[in-house]
């Protein structure tokens, strides 16, 4: 039996003591986090699937695994079709698959604490039509049988200094008690991770490549503020940092301390908070205002500090990578390279800077067939070899005190095809469509994802990801709510100051993978004779494009100038910091077209 086979017969076995006949697993932690420190990483545990968005659902006699279009070829190369049907949630939702086969007047468990309420009432619905009901659990099953399950990380919590963040903690804390006051509420529950550190200016180390401490919080409308946090994880100027109007209790008594607003009126932010939290609410006898977080859109719209700590973390982001890119182009068509040690040299050239607190991802180092898989996470199994006529994708970036970088650029090992120059090309045609967009206040990225995909689908192909996510400031790499991407659910207007990225993509199966990213900040922008307020991008990134894979012919004269344009602006920025035979290749790389 396969250590998977008998992870899930030990889930299925608890299952039965608990009365359960199904059990919905997600990737997920009490924060509704996106990355989730190791004790969370039930769904990887059970199964073996290592991407950063998917579910399970374990019945008694059948179980399957829920991933998105990025993950199609991943969850199966990683998770076992014997055990576990592979189910695309755009074909099918994991509600949809529990009412169509969960049997009647069974019970399907699932973990409050790991569920909106939302998903939670929409799950007991599309049950209760099938006869069946939803159970929340009093504890995980998974955990009781995951034997050597980690504990959370009790990292001591840093201080983000004000030279960094542009805002002390204490404005911020008086904006929400601001907002509060204005929408007639005495407090509101702060749950999500990066907006409890945004908050009070803390950093933390609780989950890899995301500066982050496990807490949650409470703010009040008086501007004072309870912080939940391993007593463990303080120190001496941590505290003096948060001062006084902030009251600081142990992580463990968040739920008890939800009992104490009977009778006040809490804003809870349905998308970033568990059902679990409505729940004790709820019982507490508490009003309940579902509200988003206030720190949301605060956090995504960088003040000038933040937006001067970024451009100069994206400089010195660039003048890695160009190394690495340099250094790549000369020693990979050599031969003896694989993705784990470019990698592993990538990296190397970040770690020079004494500014890199971490990097932001783990990076995606994709060759040949691997570079098909959008969001690939190399290990030891998957490893391979960077070979002569193929491209290598790279998706890496870094987190430094002042900024976090997420930056992509595929390269290709000796000669390219023409199917690879073309698909680049093209790819490089909607990166520049979407880098020149001039759009009206009110525009959405929802509005903007076909700049970037025109050219693919003019010859009919496409790229199963968003266009475009938003990027904290040394914090999550992943941050809402924008978002550039053809759902009909980002629908949140782009506003001047919001960081996303841009990166349009190509992935042909078992053969390569193209994608080009950088980062562009929103501005305003000033036009002659415009009759109402615009907005455009300026592009943050800065690291040369690959001139092997473009195709000159097929860019227009605009699309051309452009390239030639964004080469000068890459020259000024990075060159000044390299030297040698860097320099030389740097220089040769941006020449005008």
């Amino acid at each position: 039996m396969s250590t998977y086979e008998a992870r899930l017969k030990a889930l299925r076995e608890q299952m039965q003591k608990d009365g359960l006949d199904g059990f919905v697993v997600p990737i997920c932690d009490e924060h509704m986090s996106e990355y989730v420190g190791d004790y969370a990483q039930r769904l990887a545990w059970l199964t073996g699937f290592g991407g950063s968005a998917g579910s399970a659902v374990v019945l008694k006699d059948k179980a399957a695994i829920f991933t998105d279009g990025r993950y199609t070829i991943q969850v199966r190369d990683q998770v076992d079709g014997k055990l576990y049907e592979y189910v695309g949630i755009a074909d099918q939702a994991i509600i949809d698959w529990l009412g169509a086969n969960a049997p009647e007047g069974s019970s399907i468990g699932y973990d409050a604490w790991l569920h909106t309420q939302d998903w939670a009432k929409s799950a007991a619905g599309k049950l209760e039509k099938a006869g069946a009901q939803l159970v929340a659990v009093k504890v995980n099953p998974i955990d009781r049988v995951w034997e050597d399950q980690p504990e959370p990380s009790l990292a001591k919590l840093d201080v983000q200094p004000d030279e960094f963040t542009g805002k002390s903690s204490a404005d911020k804390r008086a904006d929400i008690a601001a907002w509060l006051t204005e929408e007639r509420l005495d407090a509101t529950v702060i749950a999500a991770l990066d907006s409890v550190a945004w908050a009070f200016n803390i950093r933390g180390k609780d989950i890899a490549n995301t500066p982050v401490p496990r807490g949650y919080a409470i703010v009040k409308a008086d501007g004072s503020a309870e912080l939940f946090v391993a007593p463990e994880k303080l120190t001496d100027d941590v505290r003096v940092h948060l001062g006084n109007a902030v009251g600081v209790r142990s992580y463990d008594e968040f739920p008890a301390a939800l009992n104490e607003y009977k009778d006040q009126k809490i804003g809870v932010d349905p998308e970033r908070s568990v059902a679990a939290i409505f729940e004790q609410l709820e019982q507490a006898g508490a009003t309940i205002v579902k509200k988003r977080d206030p720190t949301i859109l605060a956090k995504a719209i960088k003040n000038e500090t933040e937006v001067n700590g970024h451009k100069a973390a994206q400089a010195r982001d660039g003048a890695a990578l160009s190394q690495f890119l340099h250094w790549f182009s000369q020693e990979a068509p050599k031969g003896g390279y694989d993705e784990l040690s470019v990698a592993a040299k990538l990296a190397e050239f970040r770690g020079q800077s004494d500014k890199l607190m971490d990097l932001s991802f783990r990076t995606i180092s994709g060759a040949g067939p691997n570079g098909a898989l959008c969001h690939y996470s190399v290990n030891e199994e998957t490893n391979r070899k960077i070979e002569t006529g193929t491209l290598y994708l790279v998706d890496s970036g870094g987190q430094y005190r002042d900024g976090t970088t997420d930056v992509t650029r595929t390269t290709a090992v000796g000669e390219p095809t023409a199917e690879m120059i073309k698909r680049y090309t093209q790819v490089l045609q909607g990166h520049i469509a979407l880098a020149k967009a001039v759009f009206p206040k009110g525009t959405t990225g929802g509005q903007l994802d076909i700049l970037a995909r025109q050219y693919l689908w003019a010859d009919g192909v496409d790229y199963a990801h968003g266009t475009g996510h938003g990027v904290g400031s040394y914090l999550a790499v992943h941050e809402g709510p924008q978002r550039i991407a053809a759902h009909s659910g980002f629908a949140e207007p782009l506003v001047a100051g919001m960081i996303c990225s841009n990166e349009p993509g190509y992935y042909k199966t078992a053969e390569f993978g193209i994608r080009i990213e950088n980062l562009i900040l929103v501005e305003e922008r000033d036009i002659d004779g415009a009759e109402q307020s615009m907005l455009g991008f300026e592009t943050l990134t800065f690291a040369p494009l690959e001139r092997k894979l473009i195709d000159i012919a097929i860019l227009s004269p605009h699309q051309r100038q452009w390239v030639d344009d964004y080469h000068a602006k890459v020259r000024a920025v990075i060159a000044p910091q390299l030297d040698g035979d860097a320099l030389t290749w740097l220089e040769a790389q941006t020449a005008p077209l």
